[in-house]
């Protein structure tokens, strides 16, 4: 089962700290929020602007007119959020990343230079850096019986507590173009998902999900 230090970098976002003292991604879903809050007000004024009461954004940061923002957020250096986007709260939007049309964000972090630029859902996710989410794929955060989501890894199975838990996307994972991420999906670095797949379960670093079935290692 693969735990923070297998899929992230921690150098490649503004909210390592989020992560201290835990093992699994997933453990820091529920503190997002309340990590936004605390740590906006200690970010350099030269550098951002607060909007609200609880929304902090670079000032190189480009932003759409008809897109919409949310807080608690921060969007960090060098990112693009396009129009129509919208982020509904409890974001943090890394370096050097696309935010794009009709895409919607709600309590995730997105690490460093990461995109996710045409028409998806990312919601209760985290994305490593570099990872790319193809037009149309989505993270699925809520189980169709609505009970509480539970992590496999072959006969390995993991209790998370949570109802809302969509995608953990170690750095560099390419997600192919209307791909579903079940809700407990984690994918392990340097993987890329097929066009059109439905995911779920642990899927191991340095390979291609092809479908449920045909899982081959990179050569």
């Amino acid at each position: 089962m693969y735990k923070i230090k297998d899929l992230y970098d921690l150098n490649e976002t503004i909210a390592a700290e989020l992560f201290e003292g835990k093992e699994y991604p997933w453990e820091v879903l529920a503190d997002i929020g309340d990590f936004i809050l605390k740590l906006g007000d200690k970010l350099p004024k030269d550098e951002f602007t607060k909007k609200g009461d609880n929304i902090w954004i670079h000032k190189s940061v480009t932003i759409a007119p008809t897109a919409t923002l949310n807080g608690p957020l921060i969007i960090d250096e060098g990112t693009e959020v396009r129009p129509g986007a919208f982020i509904r709260g409890k974001a943090i939007v890394g370096k050097n990343c696309v935010v794009g049309n009709s895409t919607e964000l709600k309590n995730v972090v997105l690490f460093n230079t990461v995109q996710v630029p045409h028409y998806n859902y990312v919601g209760d996710s985290i994305l490593g850096t570099h990872s790319h989410m193809g037009a149309g794929s989505i993270t699925s955060n809520v189980k169709s019986d609505k009970t509480l989501v539970v992590v496999k890894d072959g006969d390995e199975r993991i209790e998370t507590g949570l109802k809302k838990f969509g995608a953990m996307l170690g750095d560099y994972v390419e997600v192919g173009c209307n791909s579903v991420l079940n809700p407990g999906t984690m994918i392990g670095r340097h993987t890329n998902v097929y066009p059109l797949s439905c995911v779920r379960g642990v899927i191991p670093e340095n390979s291609i999900f092809k479908n449920k079935d045909e899982i081959v290692s990179k050569k």
